[in-house]
Formats: structure tokens, sequence, C-alpha cells
């Protein structure tokens, strides 16, 4: 990927639908998000180091077994979100990515900037909700 891409950059509708510049730009907002995120399960992995020093009292270590756990399922959270991320760059490398996987249609570059790992249109996603719904109150 030789494409340079700027700051100020911005992809748009006027240009060819995931040109290398477009994929570039998605690429690097992916790797950056990536980064933000294993930033934060480094921090969340040193608290939770800090913390398992023996709590003496019950209400203490009640309280800390419940932050622990909500920063486990965080963590969790964490995993699926970077195995997402995982599969947008793979979509990237092997030219799929911005495409819909229901449609085959170009996702809508606005939905992309929001969220880079959608693989879905909006209106398969409705879809999708839809019929989830249903089969929910089923």
């Amino acid at each position: 990927m030789g494409a340079a891409v700027t700051k100020e950059y911005r992809p748009s509708d006027d240009e060819p639908f995931m040109n290398e510049r477009q994929l570039e730009y998605f690429r690097q907002k992916l790797l950056a998000w990536k980064e933000e995120i294993l930033e934060e399960s480094r921090s969340t992995i040193a608290s939770l180091q800090q913390e398992t020093v023996a709590e003496p009292d019950l209400a203490d270590r009640a309280t800390s077994e419940t932050d622990r756990s909500i920063e486990l399922r965080t963590r969790d959270r964490q995993r699926k979100l970077i195995a997402k991320i995982d599969a947008a760059l793979r979509r990237i490398e092997d030219g799929s990515y911005g495409y819909c996987e229901e449609t085959g249609e170009p996702i809508a570059l606005s939905r992309l900037e929001a969220r880079p790992i959608a693989t879905l249109s909006l209106e398969a996603q409705e879809r999708h909700e839809r019929r989830e719904r249903v089969h929910r109150d089923d």
C-alpha cells in the first residue's frame, strides 16, 4: 500500500470507491484504533495486578470482585473488537473491504467512517436486526 494519506484527507464519494488512498486511510484508522484498545487493555491488566493484593475487609473484597468482573468483561469486549479489527485489516488486504457481505454493494463511506469494522451496508444491517428482533420475540 503505497498511497500516502495526509491528516486532512477524508474519503469522499467523488473518488473511486476503495481506491488506494481510501484503503490506506481506513487501514491507518483501524491500526490506530487497535493500538488505542491495546493501550487500554495494558492499563486494565496493570490495575488488575495491583488489586490482587488481599482485601482484608469483606465489603472491600466484594467491591474489588465486582470491579474485577467488569474489567474482565471489558477485556473480553476488547478482545472481540480486536478480532473484528484484524478481520477488517485482512479484508483490506484481500480487496473485499468496504463491500457488504450480504449484497456485495459498497458500504457508505459515512458508515465506514463511523464504524470502520462494518461488514454490512446500513440496509442489510437493519434487515439483520429486524430478523433478530422477530426471532427474539418468538
